[in-house]
């Protein structure tokens, strides 16, 4: 869909009437392409006294990217911060010192990454200020302009050599509308695993993604194919002409199956374990929408969209970990909304069914990390898709400019998300769900 604004705002006479009266100037986000270097420049990196991630520089360079420990030029594509060891208030002033001279070099679509530690376990007095980084790099996203994000990403003590995977997805162009989230990396998995070739970390695994046939769906098959997986794409057969389409572009198979059908579960075991011999990964994408404000919304209307949206997903996980279906190392991926976050006028039913597959991700993380899996899931904010297109012209508007990317994002900035959740380097990425939303201003 194309965002005619955004057109407007790049011409020359738009360009000016934008800067006179002060409107949403939003920037072409830089996305990735095969062969493309993560950064369009150096990075530069610091350290707080004690900080516990030394080895990241090193990471960084076998990304390709160049890294300095001083700044040494007008414009930087990364600033990276290691605050692992600050302990007190006081030295909460240490990212002030490193970011206050640079913070204006960050050049467009640049990168901004501030590296804490978990909470838990924690002494009282540190555990405060780290949980301070939170407000530091929210409040930095909002003052990022032309494209450039910000991330807090809290690596757990004993997980610093699992941080390689999130490093290199939140420093390149795959995460061109992830912008201000926090994301922990923790110890509770052991199904870490550098990938043989990073640009296809997938090879030889198989995925599962349902609602396949368009939109969102099918940017995720296309890039987990992409990375190397083998997709099962999954839809119902109302939508099989166009499943089949998706499928044979990517060389993937083609599941025509309704998820809530009683037998769905049974059967999608059956097809995985005897044409797959399991599955590695599973993305829960397929949803609906059926929006009436609570006063006007049928017993249809409610029963429909908590089926597909959160009940099928149970109920498919139950059937895949009773099986052994999950092959070892397994992901699950589930597909929440920034309506599950903040709600939404109009959308009791999908906000209730999008919270629910947010608490399917707390309450499950530990049982995934007992079988050396994990589950994680995304909140897609505005996204452009044909369901999008339809909405109102004003609420369009509104979805477009209420973030700090003043757009909105495409199908692909979910798929490559979860195309990160997936990879067997994001073994201690678990329990956490990761707003796609160019940190939109509804929720937190």
């Amino acid at each position: 869909m194309t965002d005619r604004y955004q057109q407007f705002a790049r011409s020359g006479f738009g360009r000016l009437v934008v800067r006179r009266l002060g409107l949403p100037n939003p920037t072409p986000l830089r996305r990735y392409r095969p062969g493309e270097p993560a950064l369009e420049g150096p990075a530069v990196f610091g350290s707080a006294d004690g900080g516990r991630l030394d080895a990241v520089p090193a990471i960084l360079r076998s990304a390709g990217i160049e890294v300095l420990t001083e700044p040494a030029q007008d414009r930087h594509a990364a600033l990276v911060f290691d605050a692992t060891g600050i302990d007190d208030v006081a030295r909460l002033r240490e990212v002030y010192d490193f970011f206050h001279p640079l913070i204006r070099t960050v050049g467009p679509c640049g990168r901004v990454v501030v590296l804490g530690s978990t909470l838990d376990g924690l002494d009282p007095r540190a555990a405060v200020v780290q949980r301070a980084l939170e407000g530091f790099t929210r409040s930095v996203g909002k003052e990022l302009r032309r494209g450039a994000t910000v991330q807090l990403v809290q690596v757990a003590p004993g997980a610093e050599a699992a941080v390689e995977s999130t490093l290199r997805f939140l420093l390149s162009a795959r995460s061109a509308y992830v912008d201000a989230q926090v994301i922990r990396v923790g110890t509770h998995s052991t199904s870490t695993a550098e990938p043989e070739d990073w640009e296809r970390p997938l090879t030889g695994r198989v995925a599962l993604v349902t609602g396949a046939a368009r939109g969102i769906g099918a940017a995720i098959a296309e890039v987990l194919a992409r990375d190397g997986a083998h997709v099962v794409a999954l839809d119902i057969p109302a939508q099989g002409d166009e499943l089949s389409a998706v499928a044979n572009r990517i060389s993937g198979t083609a599941l025509q199956l309704d998820i809530t059908s009683s037998d769905a579960p049974a059967q999608l075991v059956e097809h995985l374990v005897e044409r797959h011999d399991g599955v590695d990964i599973v993305v829960h994408n397929a949803g609906i929408t059926r929006d009436k404000t609570l006063g006007k919304m049928t017993d249809a209307a409610w029963d429909a969209v908590l089926s597909v949206n959160l009940a099928s997903q149970l109920a498919a996980n139950d059937a895949l970990l009773e099986a052994d279906a999950l092959n070892a190392g397994g992901r699950i991926i589930g597909v929440s909304s920034i309506a599950g976050i903040a709600g939404n006028v109009g959308q009791t039913n999908y906000a209730t069914s999008k919270a629910g597959v947010i608490g399917m991700v707390s309450t499950f993380a530990p049982v995934l990390a007992e079988r050396g899996a994990t589950i994680n899931a995304v909140a897609p904010g505005f996204i452009e898709t044909r369901m999008t297109a339809a909405v109102p012209l004003f609420v369009r508007e509104a979805g477009r400019r209420m973030n700090s990317m003043s757009q909105g994002g495409q199908p692909m900035d979910v798929a490559e998300t979860i195309a990160w959740l997936a990879s067997p380097g994001s073994g201690a990425v678990n329990g956490n769900v990761v707003r796609v939303c160019g940190q939109s201003l509804l929720g937190a």
